[in-house]
């Protein structure tokens, strides 16, 4: 009998986004025969709790809804849950004792960025460590060349596009930490996609509209770029080029953005969904996909948009150039107000770019196939 390897994983929550998407596919997909999988998660919270494989062990520190805004009678929940957690990363022999019970792990894997202190802290000192790096580190201020270096005391660095790689690679001292970074594409469900956008809804904004609509999907914060994606909106609208706008998502920055929105005076042609736990659908019947975000790591979403066969704008962050192959499948914009506005007016002046891109994307076979991803991210588990 061969000995399953016991395996922890670490994540902030498991609400809408891209590495939690990517972490919950990957589990979905690989074998329970071969490993002993316990998943432990800060915040007992999101939609894809439902989705974990019953094999696998679900630990957590808290329970609760994630909060996302800075309503003062939540100030207080959200500083005790800071604290608790601060507890266990200042005294992991705590968690490791009280809530993982002793056990002991072969491999211990951050499956966000942010978790890299955590396991590089974990009191199991022979166990494997890897970090799945999810975001553009080297766009954050916290992370500076100090912080960086810290990542090189992983025996696996997982980043998630050329960009991130190459910015790694910049790092790295020696032969040995440079074949410790590894691009793997997240594991995206294309059937999944699909089936979800052909769920039936009844509150699509702009229905009886003439004008083309642009989408864009995102939890609601600064680097999303949505102020700007308004401006430019409006700009669009003054200079008579007529469309309507369509924001899906919710986050801390919400009640600005909407306010923004009221400003501009443009409700009649702008509208903010909130929280949708299947955007597909609504991304499936507008027009355009549009990203204004000023800083990524790997848009998840713009998968699923060319699964969808979207024609997409986007500005020019990281993972960008491989989704869209360096333009090929999508415009790639300067990461600027006025680069959203270049990508948006393209579309809205060339009625021939939006059936060139679905053609393009309809005779492209898209690199972030699920079980490639799934059968290199287990390849890597099993020889590190």
């Amino acid at each position: 009998m061969v000995l399953k390897k016991k395996i922890l994983i670490r994540i902030g929550s498991l609400r809408h986004g891209g590495a939690e998407k990517a972490l919950i596919n990957f589990l979905k997909n690989i074998p329970s025969d071969k490993y002993e999988i316990d998943l432990l998660i800060n915040l007992y919270s999101g939609q894809y709790i439902k989705e974990v494989p019953s094999w696998v062990n679900l630990h957590y520190l808290l329970k609760g809804e994630m909060i996302t805004t800075n309503r003062p009678h939540e100030i207080p929940v959200k500083a005790f849950r800071v604290l608790y957690q601060k507890m266990f990363s200042k005294f992991p022999g705590l968690l490791y004792k009280y809530i993982l019970k002793n056990k002991k792990y072969d491999i211990e894997i951050g499956a966000i960025h942010g978790m890299y202190n955590d396991i590089l802290t974990s009191p199991i000192k022979d166990s494997k460590k890897i970090i799945w790096i999810q975001n553009d580190i080297f766009s954050l201020k916290e992370y500076t060349p100090k912080v960086i270096r810290e990542f090189f005391k992983f025996d696996k660095i997982l980043v998630i596009s050329n960009k991130l790689e190459e910015e790694m690679l910049k790092f790295a001292k020696n032969e040995n930490e440079k074949q410790s970074i590894i691009k793997i594409f997240n594991p995206i469900d294309k059937n999944d996609t699909l089936e979800k956008a052909n769920t039936p809804i009844n509150d699509m904004p702009f229905t009886d509209s003439k004008h083309p609509t642009f989408v864009s999907v995102g939890t609601v914060y600064p680097q999303k770029g949505y102020d700007r994606l308004l401006h430019v909106h409006k700009r669009l609208l003054d200079e008579g080029f007529q469309h309507n706008l369509l924001i899906i998502g919710d986050g801390y920055d919400l009640e600005n953005i909407q306010n923004l929105l009221n400003s501009l005076n443009l409700q009649k042609t702008a509208k903010m969904l909130g929280y949708k736990s299947n955007p597909y659908p609504y991304l499936d019947k507008a027009d355009f996909y549009v990203m204004s975000s000023r800083h990524e790591g790997y848009p998840t979403i713009i998968a699923e948009a060319l699964i969808l066969k979207k024609p997409i704008s986007a500005t020019d962050i990281s993972g960008i150039k491989d989704l869209l192959q360096n333009g090929k499948l999508g415009i790639i914009t300067p990461n600027s107000e006025d680069g959203i506005y270049e990508g948006m007016k393209k579309f809205l002046t060339d009625k021939t770019l939006s059936d060139h891109y679905k053609n393009e994307i309809e005779n492209t076979e898209l690199p972030f196939v699920l079980e490639k991803s799934v059968q290199y991210l287990q390849q890597i588990i099993d020889e590190v």
